[in-house]
């Protein structure tokens, strides 16, 4: 069984910042390209941020200079550091990570999910 446990959300005004952090625990041989999404009420669920087993990312162009994703492969973790936060970023964000469990045998795994609210 592999878990995803996310932790750092919380309330915050316009323009300040939170960090995400995203721990995978389990049976993994391998994890390939972790990715953050969110979901806003009455909105469908998008890719924020995405970052590949090298390190590069890739980010939505609305938080481009503002987001910054980072894993660590040996700990099994991705970041998201939330910088000049925005009310429109409000949202229940999501770690996502594809998951080698046996050689060959992948499965998407999700986090639990964890509020952002950014709010005067």
């Amino acid at each position: 069984q592999v878990q995803l446990v996310e932790s750092g959300g919380g309330l915050v005004q316009p323009g300040g910042s939170l960090r995400l952090s995203c721990a995978a625990s389990g049976s993994i041989l391998t994890i390939g390209i972790m990715g953050w999404y969110r979901q806003a009420p009455g909105r469908q669920r998008e890719l924020v941020a995405s970052i590949d087993r090298g390190g590069s990312p890739d980010y939505l162009d609305s938080v481009k200079g503002r987001f910054t994703i980072s894993r660590d492969n040996a700990k099994k973790t991705v970041d998201l550091q939330m910088n000049n936060l925005k009310p429109e970023d409000t949202a229940v964000y999501y770690c996502n990570m594809p998951v080698e469990y046996s050689s060959g045998h992948w499965y998407d795994y999700w986090g639990q999910g964890t509020q952002v609210t950014v709010s005067a």
